[in-house]
């Protein structure tokens, strides 16, 4: 048979070829996956409560509605528009099967192939993986210092084949996060050519502030330009669960439930009533998470202020750490290679964020403790160490 040409020369998961390598590490210590973002600690109590009664409920296995259960969409269109002193309806809610697929309904609903998607670098990469697979092009717009784009730059990009300009904050991988001020005057230019503004908004609940990420939910028009990707995965502890959603005008949400009608019908029951307990009985429990992930942050951007064994911490937010090895010249996966094969540490090359090798990698902080991450700057400087001692010796790195 023959296959689809746009999916053939996607590349694989970079996950699952980060993970091939485990199995030829070293051993000579525990394995240190810093590789994804899922949560380590178990949902709350009530969630796994409400999971529980849901499960042996005779209906609790039924199909629900295609935008989802309509309980579900009011909670987080009021916990929306109180976080974000703004106006969002249930109408404006669609409920997906996690942020993944509300990515790529939104992309499928605004873009046809041969159509245009803007993706600030580092891009998340399945949306790069999606619209490559979907035939609509990827155009790369670079960040400024602050690894966060600017208006001006946006803009320079659009051309009439343009149908979105995509901005993950805080950032996947960097952790940067776009400052409300950014995110409005990038709403400005979309809305000036008629373009969406995609925002996915996967690790809001995990920034430094309590104020609101933006203020374009306060616009009465917000839905003519805006459209907001949300995921419950993180924030509640449920990532196997496959509940996401996306925020956009009622006009968009009907393409995207054609969509999600052929491709899932609708998100799981279950995840859905897990995301409405999560918002209705455990946000204080969500707020003490968040906390959490606050403290390894800092700690993080502590043990890497001297920069062990040369590498550079270049940003940090969400959850995630942006980091640059010191090896000039030497392909960043040979380096991610090494520290699993020597050093059992595993990290995410920036290759897969990335349409070139810039020297960087992602560091996930949420499965990382206090102690776990003074270890991971510790087989920082064990692994420059290592270089250093081949460079003396003329030793061969460890092949990739």
């Amino acid at each position: 048979m023959r296959l689809n040409h746009w999916t053939v020369e996607t590349t694989d998961s970079p996950i699952g070829a980060a993970h091939a390598l485990v199995e030829r590490r070293a051993r000579k210590r525990e394995l240190l996956d810093l590789s994804q973002a899922a949560p380590q600690y178990p949902a709350a109590p009530e969630v796994l409560e409400h999971v529980v009664a849901t499960a042996r409920n005779p209906r609790g296995g039924d199909y629900v509605e295609i935008a989802g259960l309509p309980h579900l969409r009011e909670a987080f269109a009021a916990e929306l528009s109180a976080a974000y002193r703004g106006q969002v309806q249930a109408e404006h809610v669609i409920v997906t099967a996690g942020c993944n697929q509300a990515f790529c309904l939104v992309a499928s609903a605004l873009a046809a192939p041969g159509d245009e998607v803007v993706l600030t670098l580092p891009y998340y990469f399945n949306h790069d993986m999606w619209l490559r697979m979907s035939g609509i092009v990827p155009v790369y717009l670079e960040p400024g210092p602050d690894l966060v784009p600017t208006p001006e730059a946006a803009e320079a990009l659009i051309t009439p084949r343009t149908r979105a300009i995509v901005v993950v904050t805080p950032g996947n991988p960097s952790g940067a996060t776009a400052p409300p001020e950014r995110i409005a005057a990038l709403a400005e230019v979309a809305a000036r050519h008629d373009v969406a503004l995609v925002l996915d908004e996967t690790y809001r609940s995990f920034r430094d502030t309590d104020e609101p990420p933006h203020a374009l939910f306060a616009d009465p028009e917000w839905a003519r330009t805006v459209v907001s990707l949300h995921s419950f995965s993180k924030d509640f502890a449920i990532p196997g669960y496959r509940v996401g959603a996306l925020v956009a005008s009622p006009d968009l949400g009907r393409e995207v439930t054609k969509l999600l009608d052929c491709v899932a019908i609708c998100a799981p029951r279950i995840g859905q009533e897990a995301a409405w307990a999560g918002l209705t009985m455990a946000q204080e429990w969500r707020r003490e998470r968040a906390r959490e992930i606050a403290e390894r942050r800092h700690r993080f951007a502590t043990v890497m202020v001297d920069r062990p064994g040369g590498f550079e911490l270049l940003s940090a937010g969400g959850l995630f750490g942006w980091v640059r090895h010191p090896f000039a010249g030497r392909p960043t996966e040979d380096v991610v290679s090494e520290l699993v094969v020597d050093h059992d540490t595993l990290v995410i090359p920036g290759t897969a964020f990335l349409p070139d090798d810039r020297g960087t990698f992602r560091v996930s902080l949420s499965n990382a403790d206090h102690d776990a991450l003074t270890d991971f700057a510790g087989r920082l400087a064990s692994a420059g160490r290592a270089a250093s001692q081949r460079s003396r010796t003329g030793t061969p790195a460890t092949p990739s």
